[in-house]
């Protein structure tokens, strides 16, 4: 006897041979196939999505709050305050190099590109913000789709225990994550603000995008590409190097194994695409510039934390503190957190780069010396594609009240102390404190059930210990 039930489109297949369960999964055609009728049917909500946000970013660009915007320690950094690339322009068009100073410390790229189309910068910052949504919604949409496949064939193989059907993740659940991918990115607070403020995060953020949306494609040499303009923007991007170089071999049926040549090849295949495009990048900035000023003045900056500026990152404070004779060694320690994760993580997910992709854009916006809130608005835009996850998270409750409570009273607290005088810098340093934590806790949270849920689909969903009992559990 073969009872069929019907799920959220699916069709789920139980038959019973020896006491054995198996578990089949048949897919609607137009799922099977790869998904078609997506796009048109999703085109409609996404430009109406794409119109509310240009909206929105148009109305603020015309009131009185972009002023205000545009000076949140919060929303802009030294590296990224739209006040000193147009400090940087008026130098320029002096004759003097933007980096004879102490003012301008983004790449000449940017300051080029600019210097074009300064007129139109509002357009320019909304443009990337669109860039930016569109891409990861084509790059979370082929990502389902991948989903789609491997639980297919898994499904088929009866790899998974029979008692893990609520845990298989349906086409109907996943249909509009794409687009809610999208929203969290466009409808974010911290985006808006960031795209107002005219903070070059926004243009980073877009870069970033086309490589993830690149890297799920397959394409190698694009991947290598957009890498090689994020890791030029700023260095932390090199740490995605590891994630995109999985997927890639994975999508290339490439087995990550260090005695293969065909492991080898590949790697130097991609490392020779990726230092190649810098390469060029770096000789172009050369050649604009006419001088190397620019790569003390952009990555000696990054790396040495000269500007102390109050920001959301875990720097200024302590390094306003520190002793000078010690600031060397802390300063390796602090800045070496951003690559020290990447292995580890690599190893413990290599099997899902797509998650490690999000991992690592976190520990970027969580340890970079000048982080802002665009960096944060770009990995919790990935939050929708995890929803599957929210059965196993433990604190996401918590963490969400204390990220809106930092939130509201990054302002509170910075007027206190900046204006009324009745606070010092210790409460403002407590409130970025507090909320760093919240982001690591939320990412731990997700790190955690991510591997449970994988362990589930592995040994089952109830899990029994050998005299019978039920078992718990435990991350170590």
């Amino acid at each position: 006897m073969t009872p069929i039930t019907k799920r959220n489109l699916y069709c789920f297949v139980f038959s019973c041979d020896s006491g054995r369960f198996h578990l089949c999964l048949h897919f609607p055609s137009s799922l099977s196939q790869g998904g078609e009728d997506f796009p048109v049917k999703m085109a409609a909500p996404l430009t109406l999505l794409l119109l509310v946000a240009v909206t929105v970013r148009a109305a603020l660009f015309r009131s009185s709050l972009t002023d205000l915007i545009s000076d949140r320690v919060e929303v802009v950094s030294p590296l990224t305050a739209w006040k000193r690339v147009v400090e940087g322009l008026a130098l320029l068009d002096l004759g003097v190099s933007p980096y004879s100073g102490d003012v301008f410390h983004e790449t000449p790229l940017i300051i080029y590109l600019f210097h074009f189309v300064v007129d139109y910068a509002e357009v320019t910052f909304m443009l990337a913000d669109v860039i930016t949504a569109v891409a990861l919604y084509m790059a979370v949409k082929d990502y389902n789709k991948q989903v789609f496949r491997k639980q297919k064939y898994a499904l088929e193989a009866d790899r998974y225990p029979h008692d893990c059907l609520e845990l298989i993740r349906t086409p109907k659940e996943m249909y509009y994550i794409p687009l809610k991918v999208a929203m969290f990115y466009l409808l974010n607070p911290f985006t808006i603000l960031s795209c107002v403020a005219k903070s070059t995060c926004g243009l980073n953020n877009a870069v970033i995008s086309l490589f993830i949306l690149s890297t799920i494609k397959g394409n190698v040499l694009l991947s290598a590409i957009f890498l090689s303009l994020a890791t030029y923007q700023s260095i932390y991007p090199l740490t995605l190097c590891a994630p995109a170089l999985l997927y890639l071999m994975q999508r290339q049926f490439i087995p990550v194994n260090f005695r293969r040549v065909s492991f080898w090849w590949f790697i130097a295949q991609y490392a020779f695409m990726y230092l190649g495009s810098l390469f060029v990048i770096i000789c172009l900035s050369f050649f604009l510039l006419g001088s190397w000023d620019y790569l003390p003045s952009v990555y000696g900056f990054i790396l040495s934390v000269p500007d102390l500026t109050p920001n959301i990152g875990l720097f200024w404070y302590f390094f306003a503190e520190m002793f000078e004779h010690f600031r060397l060694f802390f300063l390796c320690v602090f800045q070496i957190n951003v690559f020290f994760y990447t292995i580890p993580l690599s190893i413990k997910l290599k099997e899902h780069p797509v998650f490690l992709i999000f991992m690592q854009l976190a520990v970027i916006s969580i340890f970079k010396s000048y982080p802002t809130v665009g960096d944060v608005a770009l990995y919790l835009a990935f939050l929708p594609v995890w929803s599957h996850l929210h059965r196993f998270l433990r604190n996401i409750f918590l963490v969400s009240c204390v990220l809106l409570a930092c939130s509201a009273l990054f302002p509170v607290l910075w007027h206190l102390w900046i204006y009324a005088g009745s606070a010092n810098s210790n409460f403002y340093y407590a409130i970025t404190l507090l909320f760093n934590v919240a982001q690591i806790l939320l990412v731990s949270d997700y790190f955690y059930a991510f591997l449970r849920r994988e362990h589930h689909l592995t040994y089952g969903l109830y899990l029994k210990r050998k005299d019978g009992t039920e078992a718990t559990l435990v991350l170590k």
